[in-house]
Order: structure tokens, then C-alpha cells, then sequence
């Protein structure tokens, strides 16, 4: 079970970075995840499947997440049209261009496939469970953490933390804020679509429901890590983004194993996961635990 835990924990953390760069870092509510997610799922399997290198597939379905972001910055700053509505309406479009990936079919399984992963377990056949494949996901999402923590001390990066914060500042500065709001919300879908490749490949399938609510599972974790850490130092805020995605499926397979005494069944995940945000909410509102959104122009602990 821990090392389940472990492995979705680093696997959706990689989604749950991309949610805090959209949700807290450009304050910018983007829904496109729910259809990038599976997008990425959809992607990787099918140029698994045709042979394609498993490194050329992670960037093909980082490359197509990035795409689906660029549609919904489109939707947004050319349209007018409000960030919620964006990213619905490109979540919604995003579900027929993932059943034609897939060839109109609504699953494709990898059982029969060789994995990377698969290939990792024989690797490490020594080793007790899955304990490579929690070492292969660690070092993917720490990878990834460490990117954007360099990412962030660029001027791109300082500029986009300074957008979410006080965008007037960044128009003052002669700087166009609906290129830099496009290049953020491209790589928050980009790294979601990432996660999705990845998950196919930890589940063994795609499936165009794949991302059905994932947006909340991606607030639920952002919030825990928020209560966990309270800073205003990007390394910190991206570490408690994975923290928080460990705890948030920690605290699903508890209620998975020992739900059943309260008579919880699977049906009832989505309501805990709701309520766990109105928890969270509830607590960073009353106690102010929680930093709202990094702010490159403000220096805290």
C-alpha cells in the first residue's frame, strides 16, 4: 500500500505542479486539465503501441498538453472570453480529439505491452514490491521540481510570478501579460498531459474518462501542501506540492482500506474530496495558514 501511495503521490504530484502554476502562480482558473490529462494518457499509448521511442512519446504528450493550453490562452485573451469558460470549452473539445487519438475508442489497454515500468520491476526484481518503480517516479518528479524552481529565478519566470501578483506592474514594464499568461498556461497543460502519459503507463490503459474531476484532485492536493508549509520561497512552495499530493492519496487509500466501517464506499470519493477543500478553505481563511500565490515582488519565510 506505501508504495502505491508513493508512486500516485509523485505521478499526480507532476499534475498537481501544473495546477499551482495556473491556480496560484497566475491565478488564472484553468479546467483545461480534465481534458489535457487524458490528452497526454491518449498520446502515449497510442505511439507506444506504433513502435515510437517511450522518451519521444513523454514529449509528443507534453508537446500536445501545451498545444491544448494554447487553445485555451487563445480562447481567452484573442476572444474575451473569461478563464473558467476557456478552459470548459476546451475541456469539453478535448474529449472528442482524445476519442479520435485513440480511433474512437473510448479505452486501449497496455497489458500486453512491454513497459518502461515493466522493464524497471525487472531491473529491479531484488528489491521487495514496486520500490523502483517509486524511485523512477521520485526522480521524475523531483526532476521536473528542480526545473521549475530554476524556471521561476529566470526573468520569463519572475515575470509570470510578478503577472498573477500585480498584473498592472508588468504592463507598466512595457511587457505584453497575454504572451506571458499563454506561456504559463501552455506549460501548466503540458505538465498535466505529462502526468497523464505517465499514469497510462503506471495503470496499463487510457481512457477518455480518464481525467473526469481531476481538477479537484489537483485543488485537494495544493491545499493540503498549503496547510502543511507556509512560504514565500518558490523551492518550498513546489515542494509542498508534491507533500500535499502524498497526503491526498494517503488519505485515499485510508479511506479506501477502513472506510468500509462507516459504510464509505469508492462511489464516495468524489464527496470527501470536496469536503477536504472546504476543510482546507475553511482553515487558510480562518487561521491564514496559507500564502494565496507566490509573489516574487514580496520576500517571506
Amino acid at each position: 500500500m506505501f508504495e502505491g501511495i508513493l508512486i500516485e503521490g509523485f505521478v499526480y504530484g507532476i499534475l498537481v505542479m501544473g495546477v499551482f502554476i495556473s491556480f496560484r502562480i497566475l491565478n488564472f482558473a484553468d479546467l483545461t486539465v480534465d481534458g489535457s490529462f487524458p490528452l497526454g494518457s491518449a498520446v502515449m499509448v497510442v505511439t507506444l503501441l506504433k513502435g515510437w521511442p517511450t522518451p519521444v512519446c513523454f514529449l509528443l504528450a507534453f508537446a500536445a498538453g501545451c498545444a491544448a493550453g494554447l487553445v485555451t490562452s487563445l480562447i481567452h485573451t484573442r476572444l474575451k472570453v473569461p478563464d473558467l469558460l476557456s478552459g470548459i470549452l476546451t475541456m469539453t473539445m478535448l474529449y472528442s480529439v482524445n476519442l479520435r487519438i485513440m480511433n474512437n475508442r473510448a479505452n486501449i489497454s497496455l497489458l500486453r505491452f512491454n513497459t518502461i515500468f515493466d522493464r524497471i520491476n525487472g531491473w529491479t526484481a531484488s528489491l521487495d514490491g514496486y520500490w523502483g518503480v517509486v524511485i523512477f517516479c521520485m526522480l521524475a518528479a523531483l526532476a521536473i521540481k528542480l526545473a521549475l524552481d530554476l524556471f521561476f529565478h529566470t526573468d520569463l519566470g519572475l515575470t509570470m510570478g510578478a503577472l498573477g501578483a500585480n498584473p498592472q506592474l508588468v504592463i507598466s514594464q512595457g511587457m505584453n501579460p497575454d504572451v506571458i499568461k499563454t506561456y504559463g498556461i501552455c506549460l501548466s497543460n503540458g505538465l498535466a498531459s505529462f502526468a497523464g502519459a505517465l499514469t497510462a503507463l503506471y495503470q496499463g490503459f487510457a481512457d477518455v474518462g480518464l481525467g473526469t474531476g481531476i481538477i479537484v484532485l489537483g485543488l485537494a492536493s495544493l491545499m493540503l501542501g498549503e496547510l502543511v508549509i507556509r512560504s514565500n520561497k518558490i523551492e518550498l512552495l513546489t515542494l509542498r506540492v508534491l507533500i500535499g499530493s502524498i497526503l491526498y492519496r494517503g488519505l485515499m487509500y485510508f479511506a479506501r482500506d477502513y472506510g468500509y466501517h462507516i459504510k464509505m464506499t469508492p462511489n464516495d470519493f468524489k464527496l470527501i474530496t470536496g469536503l477536504l477543500i472546504v476543510v482546507c478553505i475553511f482553515l487558510s481563511k480562518g487561521k491564514a495558514l496559507v500564502t494565496p500565490k507566490w509573489n516574487p515582488l514580496q520576500r517571506k519565510k
